[in-house]
């Protein structure tokens, strides 16, 4: 029997955060997309996991400043559909009224979570040498209660994450540059000290920087982690796989990169899952400019018969099918930036492209155009510096679909400006070209094509 999850006080922020979303999905055209959470809002270093309920879990982080990652809750999306996500905000949390860690009142970095035996295990962390902790809860959202630390000993360090084998032993994996990795006790809050192995993977073999998964599939196991094999920095997702728990582990490649999500960006951190019958991968990009403000994003994966994952490319799309290119694309469902532009928030549920200088460009992937547009109808601020928005196909034709010629005006508020379409039909990426004159261009809330 699974138990009806009941939250109390925050059930009602929950409840206003659900109506809220499913108002915006009608009022902007119900369809999947990334960022998978709600706007303005950005959850982290998403973990997947299938509870005992059949629904679809996402631990996240949550970033709420431009200055430092992170924040002082944990929190939690969920599906039973891949098409409709629910937030639970604060389902651990280290300060406030809902303070559920009482020793301390430090940030919470990744966590994950684990079922077993009718209670869910929440793995949190803490940075400035605090060990891996645990919280429990009935409810796969929690909140979670009654905390304690791991003995982890000497090896401290963040990113927690658990796996259960088919023969009911639990693993914890953990760490930066050199993985570890020890077994759980059947209490799964405590380790077998005498199980604890490091190195697992390592930077230097296995491009490893930090935030690993684990899981299985047709008798291999996968790490999943932040890899460093491009750029010299963490925007891969990157995997190794095994025929043993503690290995040794072969490098495989990369899964996805968030490279271009944003001009600042700088890591990435995810998961992959098993869901109704295909498999997916979960990654952040960052945003507003900066490293922080990432947001988790989600794609559909596929395996070779010898195990290896086939690279995939961010989209706008995420799990669905195609946008209908008739419905509302709001700017920050871009999945490609290039240039100065950035994704910003500028209210509680408004989030635009700003930042746009000559040269600048954005990219949408994949639209369907199920009928040829006539016009296509977008909503944009003038700046001080005239500028033009070409509209084309990015599919490697960079067949022009609409132009649109914007003058300066900075004294101009937000307006929707209507101008002709070329026919095309069809699926097709759609890229935003800027053209500006001087340092000011326009600001760009959404477009759609009728």
């Amino acid at each position: 029997m699974v138990r009806t999850c009941q939250r109390g006080s925050v059930r009602k922020s929950i409840d206003i955060n659900f109506i809220i979303a499913i108002f915006l999905a009608i009022v902007t055209g119900a369809q999947a997309r990334n960022p998978i959470g709600p706007p303005s809002t950005f959850p982290a270093d998403p973990s997947a996991k299938v509870g005992a309920d059949g629904q679809l879990y996402v631990y996240c982080s949550l970033d709420e400043k431009t200055d430092h990652y992170c924040s002082y809750s944990n929190v939690v999306l969920s599906t039973n559909d891949m098409k409709t996500w629910k937030f639970h905000p604060d389902s651990f949390v280290t300060l406030g009224k809902n303070d559920m860690l009482p020793a301390n009142d430090t940030i919470l970095y990744a966590p994950d979570c684990q079922y077993r035996d009718g209670l869910y295990y929440f793995y949190f962390c803490q940075p400035d040498q605090i060990p891996i902790g645990v919280a429990t809860s009935e409810c796969p959202t929690g909140p979670f209660s009654n905390p304690s630390f791991l003995n982890v000993g000497k090896h401290l360090e963040i990113d927690p994450a658990t796996f259960i084998d088919d023969d009911g032993q639990a693993y914890l994996v953990w760490g930066q540059f050199n993985l570890k990795m020890a077994k759980l006790n059947k209490d799964m809050r405590t380790l077998d000290e005498g199980s604890i192995q490091e190195p697992v993977i390592t930077e230097k073999e296995h491009h490893f920087h930090e935030g690993a998964s684990m899981t299985k599939r047709n008798g291999l196991y996968y790490l999943i982690y932040a890899d460093v094999s491009r750029a010299a920095t963490p925007s891969c997702l990157g995997y190794a796989t095994s025929k043993s728990p503690f290995g040794p582990y072969q490098y495989r490649g990369v899964i996805i990169d968030n490279s271009h999500c944003n001009p600042g960006n700088w890591n990435n951190h995810g998961s992959i899952v098993g869901f109704g019958g295909k498999w997916y991968v979960f990654y952040h990009r960052s945003s507003q400019g900066v490293v922080m403000m990432r947001r988790t994003c989600v794609e559909p994966i596929t395996f070779r018969d010898d195990g290896s994952i086939p690279e995939v490319e961010m989209t706008t799309q995420g799990a669905e099918p195609p946008l209908d290119s008739s419905l509302r694309i709001e700017a920050e469902q871009a999945c490609g930036l290039w240039g100065n532009m950035r994704v910003s928030t500028v209210g509680e549920d408004t989030e635009i492209l700003s930042g746009i200088r000559d040269g600048d460009r954005a990219v949408y992937k994949y639209l369907d155009f199920k009928t040829m547009p006539k016009h296509l109808r977008i909503r944009v601020k003038p700046g001080k510096s005239d500028s033009t928005i070409s509209f084309q196909s990015g599919d490697g034709s960079s067949s022009k679909i609409a132009t649109l010629e914007i003058k300066g005006a900075p004294d101009v508020t937000w307006t929707e400006v209507v101008c002709e379409a070329s026919a095309v039909s069809g699926v097709h990426a759609v890229e935003l070209d800027f053209k500006v004159t001087g340092e000011d261009g326009p600001l760009v809330d959404w477009w759609t094509f009728e």
